[in-house]
């Protein structure tokens, strides 16, 4: 367990320095990134729908519309049906400037997976699935310590290390 653990922060953190880079040559921050990638994957959302799938507050998550609808990489449209309501859109056109940065990536990803069988492939489907859905709940929970008094917080401890 411990080693699979080891194995997905290093993944993980690669992941991060990768998308890091791209975000540097597309001249915003990787967190922004991150969101905008959450949009292509949620398609047309609202603010508040990008605020619960970030675990953002709706505030940051305004700062990170505004720096993307300006860089021109997003945009917001009110719906024909409620004009009070604003849905927030990636612009395909500028997203696919970023895409061609991740082609690197995406070769190295498919010539992996092609040693798969399709069984193995779906049991990795299936984990990164659940990983989502484990990481959305500790979002949750993260979100409760962070809204605990400072004394509190103090006070919690780590889990002892598996040792399997």
């Amino acid at each position: 367990m411990q080693e699979l653990e080891e194995a997905m922060r290093r993944s993980s953190a690669q992941g991060v320095m990768y998308g890091q880079a791209v975000a540097n040559m597309a001249g915003i921050s990787n967190s922004d990134m991150e969101c905008m990638d959450i949009l292509h994957l949620e398609g047309r959302v609202t603010a508040g729908r990008l605020a619960e799938v970030t675990g953002l507050t709706t505030g940051a998550i305004t700062g990170v519309v505004d720096r993307l609808e300006k860089a021109g990489y997003v945009r917001r449209e009110r719906d024909e049906s409620d004009r009070r309501k604003v849905f927030i859109s990636v612009v395909e056109e500028r997203a696919a400037e970023i895409g061609k940065f991740y082609v690197p990536m995406q070769e190295a990803m498919l010539k992996l997976w092609s040693r798969y069988t399709d069984d193995e492939l779906r049991l990795l489907l299936r984990f990164a699935n659940d990983g989502y859905k484990g990481v959305l709940e500790a979002t949750e929970a993260l979100k409760a310590v962070i809204d605990m008094p400072p004394e509190q917080r103090a006070e919690l401890k780590l889990p002892p290390k598996s040792r399997r």
